[in-house]
């Protein structure tokens, strides 16, 4: 059972940091990369059941764009592995009103992975079964947009400050303690935002709980390359210099720059914590 997502501010007070003008980003959010037997329709998929446009990124690129970022999709020619096992998770858009859009889903003929569950008083939250085996939540929020991407970490709490000294996420929280809700492990835990994304990061422990089948101990992450969530996607101002930076701060490059699409566009890969792939695009995300 794929239960409990929980979009807290776990009380991490950030003090004097709070008062003083936060510095420039380092990195925004760009993308989420899939994988798909069908892109064409794993594409239509995702503007038909939230809200999002199909777009071309580039005017060369089919893609999804979801308020201030990407989703993309790559053919392959055989189901993308979907089980949890490698460090994302799942990624969501909010609900104004939880228990009508739950129903409008329904009424769409949407197919849910774990069906409307009350987490807390108000606070709901419900799984869809997307394309190719994507895990996609549903939960109450004050908007209806593209709103998290929920990861999983040998050390949530470092995988975090990783996050937040190499791109610039803002810490909104941090839980060094253990932490149980109903059960199920959730602290330590880290929630950042990059831009309008929230990107939450929970422990391994819970996926050991919920998936024991699978997840034993010593069992490790599996890369997230190849799998339905391939990687996803950060941009930065200048990519040869972020390289360099990062190279310098140890972090393992796994594709060295490159330009696409007949030179308008720099990429490289990264890896980042518990396997999990990062492509970086030199410029900010926009709709054409």
């Amino acid at each position: 059972m794929r239960v409990l997502t929980v979009l807290l501010v776990l009380g991490m007070s950030l003090g004097a940091q709070e008062a003083a003008a936060p510095p420039a980003p380092l990195a925004h959010f760009h993308h989420l990369h899939l994988n798909s037997t069908d892109p064409a329709a794993a594409l239509d998929f995702y503007p038909a059941k939230f809200n999002a446009e199909k777009a071309k990124f580039m005017g060369t690129l089919d893609g999804v764009w979801a308020q201030k970022s990407w989703i993309f999709a790559s053919k392959v020619a055989a189901p993308p592995p979907s089980a949890i096992e490698s460090a994302i998770w799942h990624f969501g858009w909010g609900a104004e009103d939880m228990k009508a859009t739950y129903q409008k889903q329904l009424d769409m003929g949407t197919k849910f992975d774990t069906p409307i569950v009350e987490l807390f008083p108000n606070f709901f939250y419900a799984y869809v079964a997307g394309p190719d085996g994507a895990l996609i939540e549903l939960n109450t929020a004050r908007h209806h947009d593209f709103g998290h991407l929920h990861l999983l970490s040998e050390d949530p709490v470092a995988a975090g400050e990783w996050y937040s000294k190499h791109f610039g996420a803002t810490i909104r929280s941090v839980q060094k303690e253990v932490r149980y809700i109903r059960e199920h492990p959730v602290g330590p835990s880290s929630s950042l935002m990059m831009d309008n994304v929230n990107i939450i990061i929970y422990p391994v422990e819970y996926a050991r709980y919920v998936w024991k089948d699978h997840w034993k101990p010593g069992v490790k992450f599996a890369p997230t390359k190849g799998r339905v969530v391939d990687h996803i996607g950060f941009s930065v101002d200048n990519l040869d210099q972020t390289i360099a930076r990062l190279k310098a701060a140890g972090v393992k490059v796994t594709d060295e720059p490159r330009s696409v699409f007949n030179g308008k566009l720099k990429i490289a890969f990264i890896e980042g914590p518990d396997y999990i792939r990062i492509e970086l695009v030199e410029g900010h995300a926009k709709k054409e």
